[in-house]
C-alpha cells in the first residue's frame, strides 16, 4: 500500500517522531545529549557510503537503486535526529536556518555585492 503525496511541514514530522517515541516510552533516552550523539552517529553512516567514491562516482551515486536507498535512509535518519534535538531544545529549525542564510549572506556577500 502506497502512500499518496501530501504536503508534508516541520511540525507535523515533529508531532510523527514525538507519537513514535512516546508509543515505544523512549522519551527518557531523548536528551540533547543522546540525541547528539545519535546524530553523529547517523551522519557518519551517511558519510561511509561516500568515503571512497571519487568526486563522479559521489555525483552519481542516486543512478543505484540500491546506493540511492540507503543514502535516503541515511538523509531521513540524520534529519529525524535533527528534528529531535529541535523540538527537545525548543528550535525552530527552520527559522534557524532562515537566520542563519541571512547572517551569511552578510558576512560572506556575492562578488560584485557590498
Amino acid at each position: 500500500m502506497t502512500k499518496e503525496p501530501q504536503h508534508l511541514d516541520v511540525a507535523e514530522l515533529q508531532r510523527r517522531l514525538a507519537e513514535f517515541a512516546a508509543a515505544r516510552n523512549w522519551q527518557p533516552y531523548h536528551t540533547p545529549k543522546n540525541l547528539v550523539a545519535a546524530l553523529s552517529v547517523e551522519a557518519s553512516e551517511l558519510v561511509e557510503i561516500f568515503q571512497w567514491l571519487t568526486p563522479e562516482e559521489s555525483a552519481r551515486v542516486m543512478e543505484n537503486p540500491d546506493t540511492a536507498h540507503r543514502v535516503t535512509d541515511e538523509v531521513a535518519d540524520v534529519l529525524a535526529y535533527l528534528l529531535q534535538l529541535c523540538e527537545v531544545l525548543g528550535i525552530d529549525a527552520l527559522a534557524a536556518l532562515d537566520a542563519k542564510i541571512d547572517r551569511n549572506e552578510r558576512r560572506f556577500p556575492a562578488p560584485g555585492e557590498s
